[in-house]
């Protein structure tokens, strides 16, 4: 369980990816209660 444990460096990444997509999507892959992978899917609107 990720409550508790010491995960600073993992919620710096995520919000540096949430400021810098402005379109697509952040992924969190958790494995017995670690974040063990961020993905960051970004996607651009052609207008």
């Amino acid at each position: 369980m990720l409550v508790g444990k010491d995960i600073t460096k993992e919620l710096e990444i995520i919000k540096k990816y949430i400021e810098a997509v402005k379109y697509g999507s952040i992924t969190i892959v958790i494995q017995d209660g670690k974040v063990i992978q961020i993905e960051k899917v970004e996607k651009t609107r052609l207008k």
